[in-house]
């Protein structure tokens, strides 16, 4: 199979060809990039809150991009009891800037392991 069919094949598009670029969705644009800086803004957030709680992260729960950087939820086990489902859990609110520098870091309500309402 020849450089040009394989390439073709594949969707790229090679520079002296004169096709047309590949839309933005497919050659990894924007929503690739957002996508890629969420995960960023996310890994970053989790450490963050390990450095601050000392206390290892669990999950993510939310990423949401605004103007000015990340706003991140991340999970965190805020008290082990026994059963597993009398955990205490809290989500970190966690805002970064544009560069991923920590802006703020807020706990919200703990809750229960698998409830959804936080604690009375």
């Amino acid at each position: 199979m020849t450089t040009a069919r394989r390439d073709r094949e594949e969707g790229r598009v090679r520079r002296d060809s004169g096709a047309e670029p590949r839309p933005e969705r497919e050659r990894g644009g924007r929503a690739t990039r957002q996508a890629d800086g969420g995960m960023r803004a996310a890994r970053r957030a989790a450490r963050h809150v390990l450095a601050l709680t000392g206390r290892e992260p669990e999950n993510v729960v939310s990423v949401e991009r605004d103007e000015d950087g990340w706003q991140v939820g991340v999970e965190v086990l805020e008290l082990h009891r026994v059963p597993e489902t009398t955990d205490i859990l809290a989500v970190y609110e966690v805002t970064l800037d544009g560069k991923g520098e920590l802006v703020q870091c807020q706990r919200g309500p703990r809750y229960h392991r698998g409830t959804t309402g936080g604690l009375d």
